[in-house]
């Protein structure tokens, strides 16, 4: 076990920006505590679970447990993954000047966007989320996660690693259209490993190319369309300066907010930061679910 410190850009809240990471509190690879702690077991030569605390407004505390070889990486993921190096001012000036948007955001002051620790990771819930509702997408993820990945004990809490492309690829396909995936989907998953693979897929090259052309390469991947490679863009590498238009729960939420409207001259106006309109109305809905920061089963 070891224990670190992080630095923060405030305003920061970890409640916040753990609700975004995992869309619904049944998900079983984020987990949320009641006491406040976000858990999370991450892939490697020998898991590490990652435990963090919120200590104070401008400090995470960060505790490590496993093997030791991988500290360095694992406090870089758990950065990258919880946004706390992302300095807001710029959306939270923005946000102020539209009326709708105005008091969402401050009622959600402190969220961060979060990104998921692989380009894996982020295929897989942009493809299974297709057309799919929030809760029935989780429940579909959260299935393949508990037949492929890596369970972890941890106290009484169950972790899982999140099931890597070989060992989804090494899935039969009755299995894994049994929990819930379609055929066009599971073919669209295969295609997606075998490119990470290859290398035809890679994160640092995806990293280092501007959000238009990246998204051009990960719609070279059949049954990646631009919804996806946005959505892929926006949770898996943190580009605030896309929106997934056409998410089917866009308009849900919209009509969850007073005074809602037209979204895209709220995305006009935001500019490069129109991506955080995503995660506040996820946020918008979780709020009005009673979910909003609420701990893990």
């Amino acid at each position: 076990m070891r224990s670190h410190r992080l630095s923060v850009v405030t305003p920061y809240r970890l409640d916040l920006t753990v609700s975004a990471l995992r869309r619904l509190s049944t998900n079983v690879v984020d987990r949320f505590t009641s006491d406040g702690r976000y858990l999370r077991a991450l892939d490697g030569e020998h898991p590490v679970v990652v435990e963090v605390r919120q200590v104070r407004r401008d400090r995470l505390a960060v505790t490590l447990h496993g093997a030791s070889r991988g500290d360095r990486a694992a406090l870089a993921t758990v950065r990258r993954m919880l946004g706390v190096d992302r300095d807001l001012d710029r959306f939270a000036r923005s946000a102020r000047r539209i009326a709708w948007l105005a008091p969402l955001a401050q009622r959600m002051r402190g969220v961060k966007p979060p990104r998921y620790p692989t380009l894996w990771e982020a295929c897989v819930n942009a493809v299974v989320f297709q057309q799919l509702s929030v809760v029935a997408a989780s429940a579909i993820t959260g299935r393949l996660v508990t037949r492929l990945g890596i369970p972890v004990a941890f106290g009484e809490e169950r972790l899982y690693v999140f099931p890597s492309p070989d060992a989804f690829q090494a899935a039969r396909d009755r299995p894994l259209l049994a929990i819930g995936l379609s055929a066009g989907k599971l073919a669209t998953l295969r295609r997606a490993a075998d490119a990470i693979g290859s290398g035809r897929l890679d994160a640092p090259a995806l990293e280092a190319l501007p959000s238009e052309e990246a998204a051009a390469v990960l719609r070279t991947v059949k049954g990646i369309g631009p919804w996806s490679a946005a959505l892929i863009l926006l949770r898996g590498f943190g580009r605030l300066d896309v929106f997934p238009a056409a998410d089917t729960s866009v308009a849900r939420n919209l009509a969850l907010v007073r005074g809602a409207r037209d979204i895209r001259a709220t995305l006009d106006a935001l500019g490069q930061d129109r991506g955080m309109v995503y995660y506040h109305l996820l946020l918008a809905r979780l709020e009005s679910r009673g979910d909003l920061g609420r701990p893990s089963p």
